[in-house]
């Protein structure tokens, strides 16, 4: 069934897992008005079917719900640190207001939700251009290009490989009744962007530049070894 989580939806179904919303930065910020919709009204559709059917529900929440970090690492008990009015605020704060809708629907309707907070998640037929590292690295690789390196590279990140989310979800839903999470999932093991650059151009066999890049808004970039 093709269907637009911004309208309601009625189904006859047994559970609901939402996933619905663009997770690259490159897409969520091309329609960031939509984002926000896809995010606040497909949660209010969806637990208005949970609602109606008295089914479980699980909602695909993020890791962004805790911004820019002060704590690391990130435990589900910690409340982030947002920036509400930023370029990425309409995905990140999109999943915080979901969740806070979700818990209220818990709260007053008895509803049995699941929340998950996931984070970097990488697997077969990802976009080629949707602005993550996985999948930017790799193509510069692909094509020879110099990989580019926003920083020093030493800043750290946890990859999780799209068969162990799936699994980690379903058991999520399967859980007992009385759990409804948030739950943080992902990699517990982290490695440098450094050191995912560097494994990709091993495993590719490309002869790819390490190009460093600052975050400001300078252009200037210094070329490193490999």
């Amino acid at each position: 069934m093709r269907h637009g989580v911004t309208f309601p939806l009625y189904a006859e179904v047994d559970a609901i897992c939402n996933l619905a919303c663009p997770a690259s930065p490159v897409h969520y910020q091309h329609d960031p008005v939509q984002t926000t919709k896809t995010s606040v009204h497909g949660a209010i559709n969806m637990l208005g079917l949970a609602k109606r059917l008295r089914c479980t529900i699980l909602q695909a929440s993020t890791s962004e719900v805790y911004g820019d970090p002060e704590v690391h690492p990130q435990r589900e008990d910690y409340w982030g640190r947002v920036n509400p009015i930023g370029s990425r605020a309409c995905y990140d704060e999109g999943k915080r207001c979901a969740e806070t809708l979700f818990f209220d629907y818990h709260r007053q309707h008895k509803l049995q939700i699941k929340v998950a907070r996931i984070f970097n998640t990488y697997g077969p037929r990802m976009h080629p251009n949707d602005g993550r590292a996985v999948s930017n690295f790799i193509m510069q690789a692909l094509n020879s290009e110099p990989i580019t390196i926003y920083g020093d590279g030493r800043q750290t990140r946890s990859f999780c490989y799209v068969d162990d989310m799936v699994e980690a979800l379903i058991r999520l839903l399967d859980s007992p009744g009385n759990f409804t999470g948030p739950v943080n999932l992902g990699n517990p093991t982290e490695i440098t962007i450094l050191e995912l650059a560097r494994q990709i151009i091993a495993m590719t066999g490309y002869l790819s530049e390490l190009v460093f890049c600052p975050l400001p808004s300078t252009i200037r970039c210094s070329v490193g070894p490999t």
